[in-house]
């Protein structure tokens, strides 16, 4: 009796593991599943333009803001807080190419896309929960509609196509930031800190960080329909949807930035072996 009552918390504590990996199996299956359907839709046509360019403004001309915003203060911020160390070394000059390298290769693509994860994405996910919680999905599809290619295939064109869009205005900005906090505020001069600039910022640092926005405009948009369309009831359901996609976004983000940055830096010094420069 008294061994069957010590065994009993540890069988829980086991199931309950084994409740959380199948769940998240189940839940990687099913965004699997997801991704699948909406692979085939896209492969079926565009959809109407309707549709579609009322899409394409509420995320990429409403979000154009926040993003600018964001862009500004990441280049100012950079400004201030390296320009202590970089004084030490007297090399002061230099700070305009490490700003501008860090924005375009991370700090922009990912504070971009991170920001539009929250706006975007978690509108996205609130929208379609509210309609499957009010059965309008199932209304589509009675209709004969179906639901992936008229509501996920508008939202998810919108994002792959626009949020590098935005990537590069949140990068302009913060290297415009930069630039008058740097030569403005903190006294550098405005030649040296472009020649520098021009010196180490290369093509290959900008469209990397392009490339990356691309992954992560398909994952929040990806993400965000899938928690939508598995919303669960009520106004709770809808809540913990856009919860989840915020974070699930994020989270997938941070993962994608890290694979595509070794991938790209393995490439390029593969290819350019001699052609890094040191400062």
């Amino acid at each position: 009796m008294a061994s069957h009552q010590l065994s009993q918390p540890r069988d829980t504590f086991i199931h309950a593991i084994g409740r959380s990996l199948l769940a998240a199996v189940e839940s990687v299956g099913n965004l699997t599943l997801f991704a699948l359907q909406l692979v085939g839709w896209l492969g079926r046509g565009l959809p109407k333009r309707s549709v579609l360019l009322p899409t394409m403004y509420s995320i990429g001309v409403l979000s154009l803001p926040v993003v600018m915003i964001t862009g500004g203060f990441i280049g100012m911020v950079l400004a201030i807080q390296a320009y202590d160390q970089f004084r030490l070394m007297h090399l002061e000059t230099r700070l305009g190419a490490v700003i501008n390298v860090s924005l375009v290769k991370e700090l922009g693509p990912v504070l971009a896309a991170t920001m539009l994860a929250g706006r975007v994405g978690s509108r996205m996910a609130a929208e379609l929960g509210t309609m499957r919680v009010t059965e309008q999905i199932d209304a589509l599809t009675a209709l004969g509609a179906n639901p992936i290619h008229y509501l996920v295939v508008p939202r998810f064109l919108a994002c792959f196509l626009l949020i590098p869009l935005l990537t590069a205005v949140a990068d302009c900005m913060g290297i415009v930031g930069g630039w008058f906090i740097s030569t403005q505020v903190l006294g550098i001069n405005s030649f040296h800190y472009w020649h520098h600039a021009e010196t180490y910022v290369t093509a290959f640092d900008v469209l990397s960080g392009l490339f990356k926005s691309v992954f992560f405009g398909a994952s929040i948009a990806l993400v965000a329909c899938h928690r939508g369309f598995h919303c669960g009831a009520g106004a709770e359901g809808v809540g913990r949807a856009a919860t989840e996609s915020f974070v699930l976004s994020f989270v997938a983000i941070l993962v994608l930035d890290f694979f595509l940055g070794v991938f790209l830096n393995s490439l390029y010094y593969t290819f350019w072996p001699a052609s890094v420069p040191l400062l």
